[in-house]
C-alpha cells in the first residue's frame, strides 16, 4: 500500500553525520521517488551517491535537510550544524562576495564582528582573497561555487550536503574545485553527502560510492574507496582509479536496465 504523503517519520538529533534507516518518500501525486534506503555517514566519511537521472538522489539531500518531510522509516541528523551546498551558487548579485558569505551568519544573529572574522576565513579557505569587494556578475561559474561554500563555511557544519554544486562548470574547473573540496574535507572532517552524476568525480573525492537504482530508488551498489588522503590530481590516471570508476559504471548501467 501507498503510504500517504502525509505521513511524518521521526527525526532524531545526532551529532556529526546521519543515518537513513529504511527511509521511503511517496510524493502527494503519486510518485514513488526513494524506497527502503539504508546507509550511515559518520565523522570524516565522504560519501558520493550516483544513479539515474530522476531516481531520488536529491530527494535524499532534501530529507536530510528537512526541506522535504520522508513517509516512511527513520532519520538521524542534526539539523542544527547542517550545511548545504546547491547545484547553483544562489549569491545575491547586489551583495559583494563578503557579504554574501556573511549572510547566513547575518540571518542567524551572529554579531557584526563575528561575522566579518568568520567571513573573512572562509573566504581564505576557499582561496578567494582579493576578491572580497567584487560582485557575482564579475565571477566566473567556478569563483562563485568558491563563494557559496564559503558562505556555508561560516556555519562551521558537522554535516555537508551537496547537490551537483559542479555539474555546470568546464571539466578543469570541477577538478579544481574537487580538489579544493578535498583539502577543506581535510582540514574540516566533516561528514559529507554529495550528489553527482559523474563516476570519476565521485570516486576521486569518497570514502564510500553508492549506486541508485531507477526510481523508486534503492541502493544496488556499495563501493568503499581504498585510496588514501590527501589524494593528488594524477590518481586519476592511476589503473586502480579506471578500475573501480569501471565497477561503479557497470553497477550504474544495471541501475538504468
Amino acid at each position: 500500500m501507498t503510504a500517504p504523503a502525509t505521513t511524518r517519520v521521526p527525526v532524531k538529533t545526532a551529532g556529526q553525520g546521519m543515518t537513513f534507516s529504511n527511509i521511503s518518500m511517496h510524493f502527494p501525486d503519486g510518485t514513488h521517488a526513494v524506497d527502503d534506503v539504508s546507509f550511515s555517514i559518520g565523522p570524516g566519511e565522504f560519501v558520493s551517491v550516483v544513479g539515474p537521472s530522476g531516481c531520488g538522489k536529491s530527494t535524499l539531500l532534501k530529507m536530510a535537510s528537512g526541506l522535504l518531510p520522508a513517509t516512511g522509516g527513520e532519520l538521524t541528523v542534526d539539523r542544527g550544524h547542517l550545511g548545504y551546498v546547491f547545484q547553483d551558487a544562489t549569491l545575491l548579485p547586489w551583495r559583494t562576495v563578503e557579504e554574501n558569505v556573511e549572510l547566513l551568519g547575518e540571518l542567524e544573529g551572529v554579531s557584526k564582528k563575528e561575522r566579518k572574522e568568520a567571513a573573512k576565513q572562509a573566504i581564505e579557505l576557499v582561496g578567494l582573497n582579493g576578491f572580497e569587494d567584487k560582485y557575482p556578475k564579475s565571477l566566473s561559474g567556478g569563483m562563485k561555487m568558491r563563494a557559496s561554500l564559503a558562505r556555508v563555511l561560516t556555519l562551521k557544519p558537522g554535516t555537508f550536503l551537496f547537490d551537483e554544486p559542479f555539474g555546470a562548470l568546464d571539466e578543469i574547473s570541477r577538478e579544481r574545485l574537487n580538489d579544493e573540496v578535498l583539502d577543506l574535507f581535510a582540514k574540516q572532517q566533516f561528514a559529507g553527502l554529495f550528489i553527482t552524476h559523474s563516476i570519476q568525480e565521485a570516486v576521486y573525492l569518497s570514502t564510500r560510492v553508492l549506486v541508485m537504482s531507477a526510481r523508486p530508488g534503492r541502493i544496488i551498489g556499495d563501493y568503499p574507496i581504498p585510496f588514501d588522503y590527501p589524494r593528488k590530481p594524477e590518481l586519476r590516471f592511476a589503473p586502480e582509479f579506471a578500475e573501480l570508476c569501471g565497477r561503479v559504471s557497470e553497477s550504474l548501467r544495471e541501475a538504468h536496465a
